[in-house]
Parts: structure tokens; sequence; C-alpha cells
């Protein structure tokens, strides 16, 4: 027994050193880890004046940056989160927003800003010295940042935002949220990932709400009030309850008032290439019937400083005012060679277009403006658009009709922002034509029903249909193919019989393009036509009308076959 008992002893000795080691171990596993985490690294934040961004459950790359107190935010975020209309003219130096009325200007760098309304307003927004910069810029060249004031934004824009601090942050809204609320029924922590050990974001108590993001076996993904995004064990808190953060409107947003009619719009574009032009206005409109608008191509861009040419007269206006249509100018950025970019991008040259335009419209007695910009670059596509905002204001005050001409929209041509003239403009004439163009050396139909589909159905995604017109060709193109080589000729509506009796052949109902086709092979060159006649106008106006969109118009006058302005006349008439 003397061998025994210490023998026994030191099994038990080696037992408990074993499980008060086994022991030690399981606590350090399952135990709950005090480690804080780093906040800074977890926001993000590589420079002491950046300012993390907390949207709608997520931790946004995009930070704010604190100068002097102010909080900033770069342009491009701005109009991603906030508010596009914002514009910065970086040749003159400008910060502008553009109101339905008025338009706020801020130079680059100062702490006050001005109002300049259209003629005909008073202002109802003071302009004042905020007694920060508004703006200002970083870098230089094509890395140059303009910098916005949040709080310059807010004063234009409706969202409701937060700031927290130790790190300073901020928890931003653009609209009511809802969520589901979670309520914590015992002391504990949400930390940065799912796991014990994980280190701890922020400290909850008894009673803390939390939002809930993602629930999962054990853990559920939350976000606490105060911008922490982490994780909380299920068995610490009750819930969900649908909840609502909701936040009142400190900005009341003005309304775009738009001049479109209570019935169909029918235009017709009247080529005028000089003043003695307009004398063949009764010419033009010998054979229509149904028409309500003439828009005459009278002015054009001329230079990069914004000058532009007249072909404006009080009399064609009397005229057609006597025949009982409205006269729309157009103004186009073709006829001559002109830079849109070096046009469109200064403040001043908008305005000189602009101030002309409207003296023009107010000396002869315009209804309208047409803009027929068909040059913008991607690059130009922002000052385009700024242009039609600035150019809005001014029709608004004096009581002319704005409309513009877009291509069928697509990826390749989304510069022209065509929910953006939507918003401003008070038409959005498409022209649904040149699916196929002169010169392309791809035969095909200038405008199968599909593309005029296309065109539309695109529009009435982001404009409303009393302000969507859908522009129909008045002329088709004869293809001609010789071995590989394809050339090709417009031919007017008009002619078209007289091409079809020289070539021969018949030509027969196409369901794809749903227009008459012809197909004649002469001495080894293969002649195509699509025609563009009343049966293939027809059924563009028939889908038209299905889509009760604002109106019809046609390019141009003089090229129709004189029947064509029944169908026309009867589809505006309903």
């Amino acid at each position: 027994m003397k061998r025994v008992i210490p023998a026994l002893i030191a099994i038990v000795l080696i037992i408990l050193i074993a499980g008060i080691a086994l022991g030690g171990k399981l606590i350090e596993k399952y135990s709950y880890s005090d480690e804080m985490d780093n906040l800074e690294e977890y926001f993000g934040i590589t420079d002491p004046n950046q300012v993390p961004i907390l949207y709608r459950g997520e931790k946004l790359e995009t930070k704010l940056l604190n100068k002097n107190g102010q909080l900033y935010l770069d342009l491009d975020s701005v109009h991603e989160l906030l508010n596009e209309r914002f514009y910065w003219d970086n040749r003159e130096n400008w910060l502008l927003y553009a109101t339905p009325t008025a338009k706020m200007v801020n130079q680059i760098g100062a702490s006050s800003y001005t109002v300049t309304n259209g003629m005909g307003y008073e202002s109802e927004i003071e302009g004042e010295d905020l007694g920060y910069p508004i703006s200002f810029t970083e870098g230089e060249g094509e890395s140059e940042v303009l910098y916005v004031a949040l709080e310059y934004v807010h004063k234009f824009t409706n969202f409701h935002y937060e700031v927290y601090e130790d790190p300073k942050r901020v928890i931003l809204d653009t609209e009511s949220r809802e969520y589901q609320e979670l309520t914590v029924t015992k002391d504990s922590a949400v930390r940065h990932r799912g796991g014990v050990k994980s280190p701890i974001l922020k400290k909850v108590t008894e009673g803390d709400k939390l939002i809930l993001l993602e629930e999962m076996e054990d853990w559920s993904k939350v976000e606490t009030l105060d911008g922490f995004i982490g994780y909380i064990e299920k068995k610490h808190y009750e819930g969900p309850v649908s909840a609502v953060a909701d936040f009142a409107n400190n900005y009341a947003e003005p309304e775009y008032t738009s001049l479109t009619s209570d019935s169909k719009i029918s235009l017709g574009w009247h080529v005028v290439a000089a003043t003695a032009g307009n004398d063949t206005i009764y010419e033009a409109l010998q054979y229509q019937k149904g028409l309500d608008v003439i828009s005459p191509t009278w002015f054009k861009l001329t230079d990069d400083a914004g000058n532009i040419s007249s072909f404006a007269t009080a009399n064609y206006v009397s005229i057609a005012h006597n025949m009982g249509l409205q006269v729309w100018g157009v103004i186009d950025d073709f006829t001559n060679t002109v830079d849109d970019y070096e046009i469109l991008s200064y403040t001043s040259k908008r305005e000189r277009i602009i101030e002309t335009l409207i003296s023009e419209a107010k000396n002869v007695g315009l209804d309208g403006i047409n803009v027929d910009f068909e040059k913008v670059s991607n690059s130009a596509g922002p000052h385009y658009v700024e242009f039609l905002r600035e150019l809005s204001i001014e029709c608004r005050a004096n009581n002319l009709v704005l409309s513009v001409d877009d291509y069928v929209p697509y990826n390749f041509n989304s510069q022209y922002n065509i929910p953006a003239q939507g918003e401003v403009a008070d038409y959005v004439i498409i022209m649904g034509y040149d699916e196929h163009y002169h010169g392309s050396g791809d035969p095909g139909s200038v405008a199968s029903i599909d593309y005029v589909k296309h065109g539309i159905t695109e529009t009435l995604k982001t404009v409303p249909a009393k302000k969507v017109i859908n522009a129909l060709p008045l002329y088709t193109i004869q293809w001609r193919t010789t071995g590989t080589t394809v050339t090709d000729d417009y031919v007017t509506m008009v002619n078209q019989a007289d091409m079809v009796s020289r070539l021969g052949g018949n030509y027969t109902w196409d369901e794809t393009t749903c227009q008459n086709y012809l197909e004649v092979d002469l001495g080894g060159t293969l002649y195509q036509v699509w025609l563009e006649d009343a049966e293939s106008i027809q059924v563009k106006l028939n889908v038209m009308k299905a889509n009760e969109i604002g109106g019809v118009a046609v390019w141009r006058l003089g090229y129709e076959d004189p029947a064509i302005w029944n169908v026309i006349s009867a589809y505006s008439e309903n």
C-alpha cells in the first residue's frame, strides 16, 4: 500500500493538471473577448480629415472631407447620392444650381451665392453669405476635384443626415426607410464579425434598438442607430418588428411646370436655309392636313464663341398664326463647323446663346424653341444638359414651349440624358429614323417598326407620355449592292413611285419591318428599298396611339406624298 498511495496521488495530480489545462483552453475558446475594434481601420479612415458615410445599411467607400469644421462631399458623389443638378463650370470657375425658375451662382472658393432669375420671375430665395466656403477644388488638371459643402447641398435637396463623434461619421438618408427593428434583451456587444472572439464595435445594453440587416443561424448582421454595422448573437435580442425611420423634408422641391397640350401635337419641320426661304411657307404647307406646329430651321450655331445666326421674321410667324399654327424655331449645331464641348462648357457662352434665342423669339412672336443638337459628345453631355436646364428657365419665364430632338435612345448616346430632358423640357421628340443610315454600307430599313417601338418604350421609362413625340421619316433609302460595294441615295416619299417604276419588279409587305419591300437585280446590281408610305406610317401611328404619347412630328415638309396627311390627321384628331 505504501507504494500504491504515492502512485495514485501522482495519477490524480496529473489528471488535475490536465483538467486545469483543458479547462483553461475551453474557457479561452468559449469566453467572450473584450477587445475593442480599431475603428479607424473599420471605417477605412486613412486621413484624420476623412469622415465616413453610412447609407441605408452600408458603409460607403466615399468619404466626406472635414475642413475647418464643415463637411464637404466631392461633386461626383453629390451627383450619385444626392442631386445631379449641381453643375461645375471649371472653365470660368462657377458652381451652378438650376431650379425651374432660377439659377444659384457660386464663385468657386467663395462663401456666398447669388440668384439669377428668368425674366418675369421675382426672387423667392435671396443669395447670402454662409460664412464658410461653399465650394473649393483640390488637385490640378484631370485630377482636379470639386468639393461642395454638404450643408449647401442640403439647402436645395431633400435628405437627412446625423453627425456622430469618436470617430466622426455621418448617417445619411435620402428618403424614409422601412426596416426590421430588434430590441437588446441583455447587455452585449455588436462585433465586427460573428463569433465571440471577434473584436467589439460597440457595447449595447438592455433596451437598445438595432436594425436587422440579415438573420443567420446563431448570429445576425445588424446596424446600430449611430452607424456601426456588425454582428450580435441572436439569443441577446428579441424581435424583429416593423419600423420606419422618417424625417421631415427640409426643402420644398419646386415644380417643373410644362406647356404641354391637352391634345396631340402634329409638327412638321420646315427647312429654311436663308431669310428668303421663309417665302416657301405656303409651298411647304400646301398639302398639310391636321398640322398644328410648324418648326422652321432658323437658328444655327455659327462659331465656338456661342454666336448664332437667325433667319427669323415676324411676317412668317404672322402667316403661320393666321393658318392656326404655332411656330417653334429650330436651333441646330450641325449646319456650321462648331465644337459643342467648347461652346457649352462655358457659362458665358451658354448665356449668349440663350439671350439671343429669347430676344429673337420675343421680337418675332415665336411660340417655342426646338433644340436640335446632333453632335453632342460624351464629354459635352453634362454641359448640354445644363444648357437645357438654363434655357428652360428662360422659356418658362417667357411662356415659350421648349422641345428637344433626340436620337432613338441606346447606351451609346446616353450623354443626351433623356431622363433629365423629361424633367426640364415640355416635349422630348424622338427622331425615330435612320436605323440604317446614308453612307453606312449596311442596307436596311430607315425606320422598322421594332426600331420605332424601341425608341418609344425606352423614352417612356423616364419621360411622361404626354411629353413624348415620335418623329417619322417622309423618305427612304435606295440601296445598291454590286459585289461587295454598297452605295445608296435618299429618296423622298413623293418620289418613291417614280423610283419603283424605274426599277420595275413588285414590292411585297414585310411583316418584320412592317413596310413594303422591293428587291430587284439589274445587271448584277442588287437594288433594295424599304418603302415609307401610308401603310407603313399607319402601323407606326398605331404603336404611338397605343402608348398614348403626346404626338407626331415629320421630317420634313415637302418630302411627303399628299395622301399621307389623311392618316396623320386621323391620328392627331383621335
